[in-house]
């Protein structure tokens, strides 16, 4: 019989990639892989659009959390009940937070067994519909596509590497296939390439020369700034050793008197 915890409290609050970095996650370990986000992607039938693989299971906790600012439950996490005896635990596999407090589910995420973020899906505008889908490897953001046109497809992707954005497409005429690409260098935009004619190739690049003149300049200025450290490194050596002979002859002089 699946059992149902039941508390109130602000505790666990942690860090959200989309619309509520103020709530809570977590994890523990295991080597089993977290399940797939139970329901569908448009619209889950329910009482408040669940999307946790929970209902029905015998293998499964639910704790029900009042966030910070909500006077009823809005944060459900569903713990896996695994091992026997003095090796039972329990595994974080899933998170769901109304953000809005309306009621209804607005973001989930799944973890993997060692607590690691694993997916995120979450109804930014509060339509209903999920407009957000998040990646995640090693715990780290790594991919984010969105929907702007309300069609219930992502028509934007942004990868990440090293928690930094390096690319980006966009489908513009939502036809499925992206005709804009972006470059990045340590976030920074450096060119953009874009297909005029919608055939899936790029048609021409733009660059940043903006960025890409500011980049020139602080790689520049920072090299100026080596070259004027070693500069002062090797006065002060220079300075040092003179003085210190100086001072030994003065030394030297003085007990021979």
């Amino acid at each position: 019989m699946l059992r149902l915890r039941l508390t109130l409290g602000a505790g666990g609050l942690a860090c959200l990639a989309v619309a509520a970095a103020m709530y809570g996650c977590g994890g523990s370990e295991s080597t089993r892989s977290a399940p797939k986000i139970g329901g569908e992607i448009r619209g889950i039938e329910g009482d408040d659009r669940s999307r946790c693989d929970f209902r029905g299971r015998v293998d499964r906790e639910v704790s029900e959390t009042a966030a910070f600012g909500a006077i009823q439950p809005n944060v459900r996490r569903v713990f896996a009940i695994m091992g026997e005896g003095e090796d039972r635990r329990k595994v974080l596999l899933c998170r769901e937070i109304d953000t809005n407090l309306d009621g209804k589910k607005d973001v989930v995420r799944t973890y993997t067994d060692k607590g690691e973020a694993l997916n995120e899906l979450a109804d930014s505008n509060y339509d209903g519909t999920i407009d957000t889908w998040v990646t995640f490897a090693r715990g780290r953001i790594n991919k984010v596509q969105t929907d702007r046109n309300k069609d219930g497809k992502p028509d934007q992707t942004r990868f990440y590497v090293g928690g930094k954005l390096s690319r980006a497409q966009r489908d513009t005429n939502h036809d499925g296939r992206a005709d804009v690409w972006e470059i990045y260098d340590q976030g920074s935009l450096q060119r953009m390439g874009v297909d005029l004619d919608f055939d899936g190739h790029v048609d021409r690049w733009d660059r940043d020369e903006v960025a890409m003149h500011a980049a020139a300049e602080r790689e520049r200025s920072d090299m100026e700034r080596e070259e004027e450290q070693k500069r002062r490194e090797q006065g002060n050596e220079d300075l040092d050793a003179g003085a210190g002979g100086a001072v030994t002859d003065a030394y030297v002089g003085v007990r021979n008197r």
